[in-house]
This record gives C-alpha cells, structure tokens and sequence, in this order.
C-alpha cells in the first residue's frame, strides 16, 4: 500500500469521519519518544479544523518543546482536571467534559498512560475506547515499546522494562495506523540539539535508551508492526468471507510468573498472525493448591489472568490432578488448533521427555488434528 502524504492522510482520516457517526480511530506510532507523534498530530488537528471539523485538545503532552508547543497555539482544548493524590496537585484528562462536550475529533496524546488512582478507568486507553463508543473519533500516538506483546523483546533491546503498556487489540480496533519513522541518526542528532530532552537527560539517554543499535531495533519493531496491522486489516476488509476459517490457540501456564507472561504475550502475537480467537488455561494441580503456593505467586497469577484478558483471551481456570488430560479436554471441547507450551528447562533437547507434561502432551495429541507449540 502506497505512503500518504499528509495532507493524504487527513484527508482520509476526514473521510472516516463523515461516512460514520460511529467514532474512529487513528493512531501514530513510533520507535521511541522524539520521533514528532505529537508534532504530527497537531499539524493534523490544524487541517481538520480548517476542513470545519470540531476538533478538541483532550490532552496533549508538548514535554517543552518549543516546536510542539507553538503547534498547540490557539486550538480548542477541553481543560484537564485537577486531582490531588499523595498531598500533590495532579492534572489528567477530563473524560467526563469531553464526553459531555461531544466534539467530533478529540486528540489524546499519551495513549498508554495510566491515570492517577480514582480515576474512572485505570488506562488511557480505556478511557479512548469509552470515547470511541460515544461516537467522538480520536487521534491518539504510543511508542512501539509500549505495545503489550513486544515487551519481552523491548526488554531484550533495552534492558529497560516498560511498566506502561497498551494491549494488542488496541492496535486492531485503529482504522488507520501511522508509523512515524525517522532515521537513528537523524533522531540523535535531535537528541543532542535538546529538541527531545533538556540539561542532563541528554547526556543520560545517549548513553541508555538512545544508542544507534538499540533505536535500529526498535526502529524495525514499529516498520514491521505497523505493515503487519495494514496487512491484517486489507485481509478482514477486503477478503472477508472468503478467508479462511481462523484458527483457534491455547496457552498453557502455571503459577511460573516469568513464564507464564512470556507465553501469553507470544500466544497474544501468534493469535494477531492467524486471526485467532485464544484462551488461557490454568490447570490447579494438589501441588498447586494456594495453601501450597506463596502469597506473591498468587497475586501474580491473579495479574497474569488479568493481562491475558485485556489482551483478549479468554481464561479458563480447571483443577485436576492431570494437566496433560485437562489440558487435552479443553482442547477437544473447544476444537483448538495449536496448544502453546512452554519449553523446559533442559540444556538439549534430548532430554525433553523427560517432562512429563510434554510427552503426555504429545503422545496424546498424535491421533488428533491438534498441534503442540513450544516456546522459550
């Protein structure tokens, strides 16, 4: 699909608007902070408003750049409200007075921002759908880092782990998606001239999140997911029924809270390639029991169901002293087409039946259309 220019781009996303009531959703991404998301936005909202569209600042974070802010100049923006919490004065996003205001665009910067406790929703992003359904179309941005799904290989970049994350199904309810790309370089140099950061942030990112080769990877993450999401949506859109039936996944998780993320998020993504529908199950061995597990395994647990539900699985929670045979039951029940489990622990592969639950697993589904998937 060929780039837009611009002015293209508004244009289209303009067309959105006026061919439903029913609110759209564009969204901006990039690489890492200082790519211009914000900068682009605006420059968007200016023609918007001068197409007639009325169009509202829901927020807008210009982090003192003296580019972004002028970009914000006169435009209609609905006031953030203030909140106090631990003795300071905060501002977040007003929903309430967006909502009862009712503008056709809203922009909202910062989408996997997690608002100050008490708040309506715990995420931005919730707050974004909330919009959506009111029928107010949004233009939003987020860095790639932050996409729940990637955040095991952001970490393996970065060494850095992002707290702040936006699920995956955010991505897929964008009617268009934007990558903003700019060279490693190009955004270094940026960097250097203060346009990102100011006084000693400079010196610390050049030497953490923004070297060359880290920002080359991120930089490749963003191009590949933002062409992955206009593939999938060309194949809903102009496929449609004659694609063929999705596939279905399970994913096998224990108490383990490292590995339980990894398989989610992996299952999360293998789900997004094939169009799947996906469950989680957890299988409550005796040895598993919660007077058996310490207390932090179980809140983990608790957070891991939760994760795997915002990122749209559902989860499925049995007891039984076999999780080889529960597992394979659900499977059957819900006619699955790949089983994710994690790989053991073994130096070589020779060893892997040694798991138990692995050559169960594979003895059982021999005589079955179901495939077994190990991921590390």
């Amino acid at each position: 699909m060929p780039e837009l220019s611009q002015n293209e781009s508004a244009d289209h996303f303009l067309q959105l608007i006026q061919k439903s009531r029913k609110g759209k959703f564009k969204l901006y991404i990039g690489m890492s902070a200082g790519v211009g998301k914000t900068y682009r936005m605006l420059q968007e909202a200016h023609q918007l408003i001068r197409s007639g569209i009325n169009l509202k600042i829901g927020f807008v974070e210009t982090h003192n750049r003296a580019e972004t802010a002028a970009l914000v100049g006169d435009l209609p923006t609905i006031s953030r409200k203030k909140v106090f919490y631990k003795s300071k004065e905060l501002e977040e996003m007003d929903l309430q007075s967006i909502l009862n205001q009712h503008p056709e665009v809203v922009i909202v910067d910062e989408l996997a921002h997690t608002n100050i406790p008490g708040s309506k929703n715990e995420k931005r992003w919730q707050d974004v759908v909330e919009l959506l359904q009111a029928g107010i179309s949004v233009i939003s941005a987020v860095n790639i880092q932050h996409l729940e799904s990637l955040n095991n290989q952001v970490y393996h970049i970065t060494s850095v782990e992002v707290s702040e994350r936006v699920p995956d199904h955010v991505l897929r309810m964008a009617d268009e998606i934007v990558n903003i790309d700019l060279p490693a370089d190009e955004l270094i140099q940026r960097l250097k001239d203060g346009k990102i950061y100011h006084g000693a942030k400079i010196e610390a990112a050049l030497s953490n999140f923004f070297r060359s080769e880290q920002i080359l990877q991120l930089r490749e993450l963003a191009l590949k997911e933002v062409a992955y999401q206009v593939e999938k949506k060309i194949e809903t859109e102009v496929l449609g029924p004659n694609r063929l039936r999705p596939e279905k996944l399970l994913a096998c998780i224990s108490s383990n809270n490292e590995g339980a993320q990894k398989i989610i998020r992996q299952t999360a993504r293998l789900a997004s390639y094939y169009d799947a529908s996906w469950y989680v199950v957890y299988v409550q061995t005796p040895r598993e029991d919660p007077d058996k597990i310490k207390l932090a395994s179980q809140r983990h647990l608790i957070n891991n169901f939760k994760m795997a539900t915002e990122m749209g699985a559902e989860v499925i929670r049995v007891k039984n002293n076999s999780v080889s045979d529960a597992v394979l039951n659900i499977a059957l029940e819900k006619q699955i087409s790949f089983i994710i489990l994690g790989k053991p622990h073994f130096n070589h592969w020779n060893f892997v039946f040694k798991s138990t639950l692995l050559r169960n697993m594979l003895l059982k589904t021999e005589s079955t259309p179901i495939d077994l998937i190990i991921v590390s």
